[in-house]
């Protein structure tokens, strides 16, 4: 197998664990291809196990891509949100990889420390051993250890777990969209939990909440609001991002916004709306998303 064929079939792999550790789409794609420029300088004489070494490229790269944006994202203006990615039907189907990828999930993983993150990602998410852990990552068996164990109590005591039907997302969200353009919130509010909550992502760039707003009548006054400002020729488009329900929403040719849904027992609990531009640019493009290979891992 050619050294192209090789790289093209880890691709997948090798962008979701970019995007898990990264949390941006954008830069996930920056660390594959830096991979595949070391990967096809790289004597294959001195490779055992491709995707051993490709992996191990593509993690070190993503954490000290990380350790900078980390710096960017302290400067950021109002919530900061995971750049979505559009996702195939199959990714549902995985409930390790639809859950690892959600934007409730990827929020948490944003409070961990560089190094917890990956960490975190590699064990819990794609399985490695704590010793195929730390040669990922460079450190003592040891110390991933005392990481993992720690960023795992992190994430338990954090983590918020949704789980919905395709099609009664659909009927949901359908019915969501019809009673924001018709002002309804008598209707919004009862397909919202609670406690719901809707983030806002504009990033400075756009006009967008500058805070998460909470509960079911502020949060059906605010997409009540947001849909009259966008207007009755916004087209939408029920689809998937992140392995959840979502809508992608058009004003003319301009990429208004990708809204993520959590909805449980037939109510929405939480909504995403990314808004920033920046984040919008390749959110049209699927991207496919995988958590293993053929190929088993030996060191």
């Amino acid at each position: 197998m050619s050294e192209g064929q090789i790289f093209a079939e880890c691709r997948p792999l090798l962008f979701t664990i970019a995007y898990e550790i990264l949390g941006s789409a954008a830069d996930a794609e920056d660390v594959v291809q830096d991979s595949y420029v070391r990967w096809h300088g790289v004597n294959r004489e001195d490779v055992e196990h491709p995707r051993a070494y490709l992996v191990r490229t593509v993690t070190r790269q993503a954490l000290n891509h990380l350790r900078s944006a980390r710096r960017r994202r302290e400067d950021y203006v109002g919530p900061w949100l995971p750049e979505p990615v559009r996702t195939t039907p199959d990714a549902s189907e995985d409930a390790a990889l639809a859950e690892s990828v959600s934007m409730a999930m990827l929020l948490v993983l944003e409070t961990l420390s560089p190094d917890e993150r990956a960490v975190f990602v590699l064990r819990e998410v794609f399985g490695y051993s704590h010793r195929e852990v730390a040669d990922l990552v460079g450190k003592a068996e040891t110390t991933v250890r005392q990481i993992a164990h720690r960023a795992r109590e992190h994430v338990q005591a954090r983590r918020r777990r949704f789980h919905h039907d395709p099609h009664t997302a659909q009927e949901i969200v359908s019915r969501f969209l019809l009673a924001a353009d018709n002002g309804d919130l008598t209707s919004l509010m009862s397909m919202m939990a609670p406690g719901v909550v809707h983030i806002s992502d504009g990033g400075g760039r756009v006009t967008a909440a500058r805070r998460p707003v909470r509960g079911r009548e502020e949060v059906a006054r605010f997409v009540a609001g947001v849909a009259r400002k966008i207007g009755p020729g916004a087209r939408t488009e029920f689809t998937s991002y992140n392995a959840s329900p979502a809508v992608l929403c058009r004003s003319g040719d301009r990429l208004e916004y990708v809204l993520i849904f959590e909805i449980a027992d037939g109510r929405i609990h939480g909504m995403y709306a990314v808004r920033n531009p920046d984040k919008l640019g390749a959110a049209v493009v699927p991207r496919p998303l995988a958590r293993g290979g053929d190929e088993t891992w030996k060191p």
